[in-house]
């Protein structure tokens, strides 16, 4: 979408906030021996006080009113039975509607005792978006945010994982731009004013790609690979863009 009114940059304000809060809450409690589902369920109650909705339960059905991930896994981990055991990797992705404007956001960490080489490739993803979010800017091509990307993981030794996307945001859960946040210098798309959209980098040790498990929804790596994301929605403008998941 493009937010090209006070009216919409409040309003996705507003459920990025609902987002973050939920997001906040279930990192807090994300200590050894809780259940997905319970982690899960803190989100599905902060969204009905606040009188939003699950974006992927209401979109796409997703068993779940957010994806949570562990280890290998990268993305779209269903909430279940699984119980976090301490130095799990773990991934909330968080999305939500609101009054039909919607917002995105996800973070990878690590639980106590936290190993160097999760910790080092966390921090990693998020330096990466940060450095992309330096760049984002109205009228420059959408590969600012790809190359910006890519260096960070270069200056890492991470590869990016490329079946999984950045995304346009707003109305819907996944919107145009759709790419990969790969350097490609043939881009040539331009970032708007008042553009909605999502930066979401997947850093690994090793692995260009995912695959999905049998339970058709989890996206997942090999058994040993690390795997890191880190998103934030955000507003383009002529200067610094506004992040509405902070």
């Amino acid at each position: 979408m493009t937010a090209d009114s006070n009216h919409h940059i409040e309003q996705l304000r507003a459920v990025g906030r609902i987002v973050r809060a939920a997001f906040e809450h279930m990192k807090a409690a994300a200590v050894p021996g809780i259940t997905t589902a319970e982690l899960d369920a803190i989100a599905a109650r902060v969204f009905a006080e606040r009188g939003a909705r699950s974006a992927p339960q209401a979109m796409y059905n997703f068993p779940g009113a957010t994806c949570i991930s562990v280890n290998e896994q990268a993305a779209h981990g269903i909430p279940g039975r699984r119980r976090l055991q301490p130095g799990d990797m773990v991934n909330i992705d968080v999305s939500a509607e609101l009054n039909g404007y919607i917002a995105d956001m996800g973070e990878s960490f690590v639980l106590a005792p936290v190993a160097p080489e999760r910790a080092r490739i966390c921090r990693a993803v998020r330096h990466s978006v940060s450095a992309a979010l330096r760049r984002v800017r109205a009228g420059r091509s959408l590969n600012v945010i790809g190359h910006a990307v890519q260096q960070v993981a270069d200056r890492y030794g991470y590869r990016i994982v490329g079946n999984l996307a950045s995304h346009g945001v707003g109305r819907s859960l996944h919107e145009e731009p759709s790419y990969v946040p790969l350097n490609n210098p043939r881009e040539r798309r331009v970032l708007e004013r008042g553009m909605v959209l999502t930066i979401e980098p997947f850093f690994t040790t090793d692995a260009e790609d995912v695959f999905e498990m049998d339970d058709g929804w989890t996206l997942t790596c090999s058994t040993g690979e690390l795997v890191a994301q880190f998103e934030q929605t955000l507003i383009v403008t002529d200067g610094a863009p506004i992040i509405v998941t902070v």
